[in-house]
């Protein structure tokens, strides 16, 4: 379902709740050329994880708004714009109360899940006296002050906190890749610096024969290319190259037919080029790396080919980038082992970030293994104290069984008289 679709993916990949009233474009496939061609059940298709830290809650949203009719009604007549002004959510106010306690509970759930990170995070850093309410103001994807009631303002929120975080989400990816290299580097480095003359030119030796067997590998086709689309044509689908035809590619790719290819089928057309570059079982072939390159490659395609910027490529999109120049004679693509990832400077900036990191968590070890022996010696002193008063209750009982009983007369018998 459109809608569907571009809420997990236009929300992931970002927000629409657009129900498709366009059927598929219908191309006959000979279905007895197509490798693997078993019937796709859309039930079984996982929506993406959006990488956001309130995933669950965004599905669980989208989960329950799905079960109301009047509110799918309105979700098949929106467009994307509708959806990102927030004017979709005031449409919330008339979904069914049924639906509305659902929403009501599952605020109440994030509600109760963000405090208690906060209370964890806080804890490990032994704060006390924190407001934890006042804390959740730095949530932006629902709205704090009324905890307890999902409204049409928490919709507005979780849409544009969604819009927001994932338009930064592939920024964030390739910064943490970024750091990524540099510190394999870092260490790289400091590893040489253990090392004597002899062995650490033997392993800058044995470093760069690596780079050379990682970079000698086939030639990588332009991705979004022809050559690299009948590439996946002849090899992915078993179909002749000589029949390659776009729209049978489209139709073939569009793995839960709604009628886009999203970022995650984009992504699966690579795989073949990046076989290319790497391998698991190569020592030289950084598999973080290779998913670095797929979402260079997916970037490109996108960048290229989506021109509404939806996150989504329609097949009147696709269609259209077919007949440019760029998709019949395009430019060399060029590798990450093509590319240099950081400068001195940049690695230099880093490493001193790593030294001021390392000393901070140093000096909080050393504040830890003070606070340690200092229980240990309060403990100890626990210890002898209850140690002493135990010893001083056994001499007070020692002391009151002899006090009760009589000394003995002489002949060993008691003083005691009985009772007449």
């Amino acid at each position: 379902m459109k809608w569907r679709t571009v809420l997990l993916q236009d929300w992931f990949f970002l927000v629409t709740y657009v129900f498709t009233a366009l059927e598929a474009v219908p191309i006959d496939i000979d279905k007895t050329k197509v490798k693997n061609t078993q019937p796709m059940d859309s039930a079984k298709i996982e929506p993406p994880d959006t990488g956001l830290y309130y995933d669950e809650y965004l599905k669980q949203v989208i989960d329950v708004l799905e079960t109301d009719s009047h509110f799918r009604e309105k979700l098949q007549k929106a467009d994307i714009e509708e959806i990102k002004s927030g004017r979709l959510s005031k449409e919330l106010d008339l979904v069914s109360h049924h639906v509305r306690t659902k929403l009501d509970e599952l605020k109440r759930q994030e509600v109760a899940r963000l405090r208690m990170l906060i209370k964890a995070k806080l804890d490990s850093l032994q704060d006390t006296g924190i407001d934890h309410h006042a804390l959740l103001k730095q949530f932006d994807h629902l709205n704090h002050l009324n905890p307890d009631k999902f409204e049409s303002t928490d919709l507005d929120m979780l849409i544009k906190a969604a819009t927001s975080d994932l338009e930064h989400y592939d920024k964030a990816r390739h910064e943490e890749f970024k750091k990524y290299e540099m510190m394999k580097e870092h260490e790289r480095r400091e590893y040489l610096k253990t090392l004597n003359e002899e062995k650490r030119k033997e392993e800058e030796s044995k470093f760069e024969e690596m780079k050379r067997k990682h970079g000698n590998h086939p030639k990588v086709n332009h991705p979004g290319s022809k050559d690299q689309l009948k590439e996946v044509w002849e090899e992915t689908d078993g179909l002749d190259p000589n029949d390659f035809d776009p729209k049978t590619f489209f139709k073939l790719h569009d793995v839960n037919s709604d009628g886009f290819l999203d970022e995650q089928e984009l992504e699966a057309l690579f795989t073949k080029e990046l076989e290319k570059v790497y391998d698991p079982k190569n020592e030289e072939d950084d598999m973080v790396e290779m998913e670095e390159e797929r979402l260079r490659m997916r970037e490109h395609v996108m960048n290229e080919v989506d021109t509404n910027k939806d996150r989504l490529v329609t097949l009147e999109e696709f269609l259209k980038a077919t007949e440019k120049k760029e998709f019949l004679e395009p430019d060399s693509w060029e590798t990450l082992d093509q590319q240099q990832f950081f400068t001195e400077e940049e690695l230099k900036e880093y490493e001193n970030l790593i030294s001021v990191q390392e000393t901070e968590l140093k000096k909080k070890a050393d504040e830890l293994q003070k606070q340690k022996e200092e229980l240990q010696r309060q403990h100890d002193q626990l210890e002898a104290q209850k140690l002493e008063y135990h010893q001083v209750v056994q001499q007070m009982e020692q002391k009151k069984l002899q006090q009760e009983i009589s000394p003995s007369a002489p002949g060993g018998e008691s003083k005691i008289q009985p009772h007449v």
